[in-house]
This record gives structure tokens, sequence and C-alpha cells, in this order.
């Protein structure tokens, strides 16, 4: 399930997520399906906790590389029994690690030297967070120097939270003071309501290379060997096991919160987004009406035509307009710059709607009061600047072609003979410019219309204002599109939460 709302506590949720599903994946299915498997005891610890040499010494040879350097890049190494072999099945240990099998393990566990969980290799922390997640018991190494650090706390918590079996193997720790750092771990297990996790010491033993002696790592020897053996190993893993079920509810409860989160932040934003955009919509109907588009260069291209081929005089007897097809097609060549501009200043007025209106809308979303999510869901403006730019020449475009219809429709053999008579003095091309430029608001424009198509004028330049009217509604309408877009996944659906809750709902009929 995705989390795309940068919303309050989303980064939690989507590790508590992922977490959930590497407990899946990871343990829980591949462990409920083959239950007889060795149980993973991986030993884990922050670096230089010695729990290589641990590792090493436990099976009586070094087969894990025990880092000198900082970090180390090395493989995890999962050990078995021979004697365990048919019954050792795929899984994120096996996949992840070297596997070897070794006499020294006791039969019914399997022993994984995971990656330090602080490496300063990335790589290394995410391994050993999937073999954690992924082993039937947690050997957690720490040392004297180092056990009160927040990491050893962390990670055991992490433990608990999903019900996993835990022992603790303090390392390394100086024979005088043996007794005071082990009474002040014991109560900070305590304090942690882990008074039932098994502590083992191993003492200090001064610089050394190669492995401890048998006799230091004997408790925590002993200790495995107790756990092996079918039926042994078994309560361990379905001690895990039901442990991890336990936890389940409350993860996925937590999930389908967050997930609810993020759909009631989408609906605020889809409500902000469209609800700024009224006021602009009306605004941009007002300014066509008004006529603004045509204010500055189009007037001034209106005059230097006027001023140039005196286009406007023509003579008008009983409403119809006289010209032979010569002085039209002057006229028609006359008007070419006018039409030019027309489009022109409406391709600049359409991209000044969208940018008036995606202003609008970040305002809404970004402004004063922003809303959670409202940077994932915005454009970048810069990146839609090009397309505004494309979508307002094709409306452009779209608005001449039905200023050309009209005009085929005047030059028709069964039009009127007044407007048959206005397309031969001017041109269809001529007379299409003065009907984009009159709606576009030019007045001496409209009013030369009027003049040669006295009894269609109005309705025709009606028409083309309304028709550009909604060409610039459509322009402020695009720039919500993006937003909408990115609301409309199945994330953010109503009912996203819903399947979660249904299998919320079967989890604690297992209970």
């Amino acid at each position: 399930m995705e989390l795309p709302l940068a919303v309050a506590g989303r980064d939690e949720a989507a590790a508590s997520r992922d977490r959930l599903l590497t407990q899946l994946e990871e343990h829980l299915l591949p462990r409920l399906k083959e239950l007889s498997s060795p149980a993973v005891v991986v030993v884990a610890g922050s670096t230089g906790a010695g729990k290589s040499t641990l590792y090493n010494s436990l099976l009586g040879e070094e087969v894990s590389q025990a880092g000198v350097l900082r970090p180390t890049t090395r493989e995890p190494v999962l050990a078995f029994n021979p004697l365990d072999a048919d019954v050792v099945v795929e899984g994120p240990a096996t996949r992840m690690s070297r596997v070897l099998q070794h006499d020294g393990v006791p039969r019914g566990t399997a022993l994984l030297d995971a990656p330090d969980l602080d490496s300063l290799l990335s790589e290394n922390r995410e391994t050993a967070g999937l073999l954690l997640e992924a082993a039937d018991l947690w050997l957690f190494v720490t040392t004297a120097s180092r056990y009160g650090d927040a990491l050893p706390w962390k990670a055991l918590g992490r433990a608990m939270e999903r019900g996993a079996s835990v022992a603790m193997v303090l390392n390394r720790v100086p024979r005088e003071t043996l007794t005071t750092i082990r009474g002040d771990l014991l109560q900070r297990l305590r304090d942690h309501g882990m008074e039932g996790v098994p502590l083992f010491v191993v003492p200090d033993v001064g610089p050394h290379e190669g492995l401890l002696d048998r006799e230091v790592v004997a408790p925590v020897a002993r200790w495995l060997t107790m756990l092996a053996g079918p039926d042994r190993s078994r309560a361990v893993i379905v001690r895990t096991l039901k442990g991890s079920l336990a936890a389940l509810p409350d993860w996925v409860t937590g999930v389908a919160d967050a997930v609810e989160q993020q759909v009631e932040a989408a609906e605020r934003l889809r409500a902000a987004a469209t609800d700024a955009l009224p006021a602009v919509r009306e605004l941009v109907r007002e300014t066509v009406q008004r006529g603004d588009a045509a204010r500055g260069a189009l007037e001034a291209r209106w005059a230097q035509v006027i001023g140039t081929e005196r286009v406007d005089k023509v003579t008008v007897r009983r409403g119809v307009v006289r010209s032979t097809r010569r002085r039209g097609r002057a006229r028609d060549a006359a008007l070419v710059p006018l039409r030019e501009e027309a489009l022109a200043v409406v391709r600049r007025t359409l991209v000044a709607d969208g940018v008036r209106a995606a202003a609008a809308v970040r305002a809404a979303l970004d402004g004063a009061g922003p809303l959670p999510g409202a940077e994932d869901v915005l454009p970048d403006d810069e990146l839609a600047a090009g397309p505004r730019e494309d979508a307002a020449a094709e409306q452009a475009d779209a608005w001449a072609e039905r200023a050309a219809r009209v005009v085929a429709g005047l030059g028709a053999p069964e039009a009127p003979e007044a407007s048959r008579a206005a397309v031969k003095a001017f041109g269809e091309n001529g007379l299409a410019a003065l009907l984009l430029a009159g709606s576009a608001g030019d007045d001496d424009a409209a009013r030369l219309v009027r003049t040669v198509l006295p009894g269609a004028a109005d309705d025709l330049l009606e028409d083309l204002a309304g028709d550009l009217a909604d060409r610039a509604v459509h322009m402020v309408d695009r720039e919500v599109g993006p937003v909408l877009a990115a609301l409309d996944v199945p994330a953010l659906a109503a009912d996203a939460a819903a399947g979660l809750r249904l299998r919320l709902a079967e989890l604690r009929r297992l209970m």
C-alpha cells in the first residue's frame, strides 16, 4: 500500500508497512509452510561488539570473517548441522548468506552471523535488518562499554514488538566490574519489560587473536545445545510465530490509520484545488466580455492596417456591401497582419489565464496555510510552462478555425446576398480576421463587421466571444488537472483502507 502524500507520520507509517510486509513475506509465511526447518538464531550486534569472534568460537572454527577495519564488507554466514540438511528450506537467511554445514552447530538450530546493525555501509545495515526480521531467535551481542547505547535497546525493542525470542550476550566485561555491570544491565532489562531475556556474560580476556577459549563461551554453547532437538527448537519457532502473529493487528491498524489519513488529506487537497477555480473562471469570462485582449497591441495593429490600406472604406447600399473581387483580394491580403495579431494576443491572454489559475491553486494548497501533501501533487511551474503555451496555441487555433467555418457558411451559395457580398468584399480570411479582432474586443473591427453584416454581426461576434470565453475557462480548468490526476490513484481512493480493515477483522477472529 503506497503512502504518496507527505503528511505527518508518513515516514513512520511507511517504515511500519515495510516491516509488516517483511515479516509476512520473509518470516511468517515461509515459517508457517515449513515448521520442521531448523530454528534460525541470528547473532547480531553493533560494530566492534565481537559477535563474529563469538560466532566462530561457538563453532570452534573460524568460518566468519571477524572484521578489524571498519566498515567491513562481508557476507552473512549461515551454518547448520549436516543432519538437518534435508529439512533446511530456502528463505531470506539462505538467499542472503553464505551457507555451510558444520558439526559445531547443535541439531535443530541454524546459526547466522549478520552484518553490523550500525555499519557505515547502508547495504550492510539493510541486510542485517532483513535477517533479524526473518530470524526465530535473536542472540544480541553488546559490550560492557556500549550496552547503554541507544542502538541495542532500539533493536531489542523491535524484537519485542514482533514477539521474537531474544537472548543477550554482554561481551568483554572486566572481571573487577562484572558484578556491577551485570546488575545494571539486568535492571535495564527489567525497566524495558525484558526481565525474562536470558543474559550471558563473557569476561574480558584482554588482547587476543583467533577463537576464545571454549570455557569462556561455554554458557552460550550449553544454552544453544539446550535449544537443539526437534521439540525444543520447534517450541522456539512457535513462540516467535505466536508473538509475531499477536503483533500483527497493531501493525495493520497503524498502517490502516495512516492510509485513512492519506485519504483525508487527499480529499482536502481536491476540495481546495477545485474551490480555488470558480472565482478565476468568472474573472477570465469578464475579461473576454470587456474585450481586454484587444487593448494595446491589437488596437495598434488595426490603426496600422487602416492607415496604410483603408480597408474600412466600403460602400453599402440597402444593407449590401458593394465591392469588386480585385478590391476584395487586396483587403484580404491587407488584413493578414490583423489576424496574426489577434491570434498572438489571444494566445498570450490564454497563457496568462492559465498562469492566474495555477497561482490560485498553489495559493490554496501551499499558500499561507499550506495543506499536508501539497508539494506532492502540485506540478513544477517551470515544467508546466511549455505545455501551457502549447495548449493556449491549440485553443487559439481552434477559435480561429471556428471563425473560418463561420465565414465559409457566409459565403455559401445558399447564404443571404448580404453575407456573400461581405465575403466578396474582404475575402474569407479577411472577413475572418475582422470577426476575430471584433470578438476579441477591438471596437473598430466590430463596427466594420456590423456595417457589412448588419443583420448577423451581433450574433456572430457574440458567438465567437462566447467561444473564446469558454476556451479561457478551459485554460483555467486544465491547471487543476495535474493535481487531480496525482490524487486519482488507488492509494488515495475513498475505500483505500477497506481491504486492510477487512484483513484486520479476519486476524482478530484468529486470535
